[in-house]
């Protein structure tokens, strides 16, 4: 006798899974909210936008710590070269000025600046693409005009074979 639609038995939700492993995602999206939050940065994006915010000068010389707020304004302090601090808080107020513009609001009054190295940042490398032979059936082999623009579609079909 088979059970009619409605007679059947709602579906509960399945326990998690034990043992298994989880997306990577989720953990590392957890832990790093926990740990820009205990810095005081609501806001993740000044951290990871920061060379764009501050300029590639002064991102390869300086990185935020921490946001606190205070009475007068929110204070964030950067890690910066031993020598460059001396240099970086002239410019001080137009770092300001920058970081507050794109946040959309006066978050930052003032910089305060912690002496210590700046590792540098990890490049990722550059594979070189794989050249594949462009085949003699393919269309820019057959082109018949000036020298440079059939050299410019044998280059084109060859980056469009690639893998």
């Amino acid at each position: 006798m088979a059970q009619r639609p409605k007679d059947k038995q709602p579906e509960l939700p399945l326990p998690p899974r034990r043992g298994r492993a989880g997306a990577l995602g989720d953990d590392a999206r957890a832990v790093a909210q926990g740990a820009l939050d205990r810095a005081g940065f609501a806001d993740p994006t000044l951290v990871l936008r920061w060379d764009e915010i501050a300029g590639p000068e002064t991102a390869r010389l300086a990185r935020p710590l921490k946001l606190s707020e205070g009475p007068s304004g929110g204070v964030l302090t950067l890690r910066a070269e031993p020598g460059a601090a001396v240099f970086l808080q002239h410019e001080s107020r137009t770092l300001c000025e920058r970081i507050n513009t794109y946040l959309g609001r006066r978050a930052v009054a003032r910089l305060k600046f912690v002496p210590g190295p700046i590792a540098p940042r990890p490049r990722l490398p550059v594979r070189p693409a794989a050249k594949a032979p462009v085949p003699a059936t393919d269309p820019a082999r057959k082109y018949e005009g000036p020298e440079g623009l059939r050299e410019a579609l044998l280059k084109l079909a060859q980056a469009r074979r690639s893998p």
